[in-house]
C-alpha cells in the first residue's frame, strides 16, 4: 500500500467530512442494525460528497520479508489515507481497539476511526488512532 500523501491538516479535513458523513448515516437509521447495512449506507454517503472509498483493503503481513496468509481486511479505506474500522457492537472491546491500530502500523497509515454505530448518538461511538500522526 502506498504512504501518506495529504499533509495533516488536509487529513483533519477529510476527517470531519467522515465524521458528518458518519451521523449522517446514524441519523438517517440510528442504531441497532448490521455493520454490513452502515458500511454500504457510509459508502453511499461518502461517495455523494465526491469521497473516494474501498471496501475491504487487503493488508499484507510479511515476516522477515516473507507474506503470511493471514488475510487481514481494512471495512473502508478513504481517499487512499483513512481508515475506517466499523462496528455495530453493544460495547467497543480492547481487541477492536487492537484491530485499528494493527491496521495503521501495518498499512503504514497515519489516521483511523473506528465507528461504533450502536449508541443513541454516534460522538459517544466514534474514537480516533493515529499512527505517526
Amino acid at each position: 500500500m502506498e504512504t501518506t500523501r495529504l499533509t495533516n491538516q488536509e487529513l483533519n479535513d477529510l476527517a470531519g467530512v467522515i465524521l458528518d458523513a458518519a451521523i449522517t448515516v446514524h441519523r438517517a437509521i440510528g442504531p441497532g442494525l448490521l455493520e454490513s447495512v452502515y458500511q454500504e449506507c457510509l459508502v453511499m454517503e461518502l461517495r455523494k460528497r465526491a469521497i473516494k472509498v474501498e471496501r475491504e483493503v487487503h493488508v499484507q503481513l510479511h515476516y522477515q520479508n516473507e507474506p503470511i496468509d493471514k488475510a487481514y481486511k481494512i471495512d473502508l479505506l478513504v481517499e487512499n489515507e483513512i481508515i475506517l474500522e466499523l462496528k455495530s457492537v453493544e460495547f467497543i472491546l480492547k481487541v477492536h481497539e487492537a484491530q485499528i491500530v494493527s491496521y495503521l502500523r501495518l498499512s503504514n497509515r497515519k489516521l483511523g476511526f473506528l465507528i461504533n454505530f450502536n449508541v443513541p448518538l454516534l460522538k459517544q461511538g466514534f474514537k480516533r488512532f493515529v499512527n505517526n500522526f
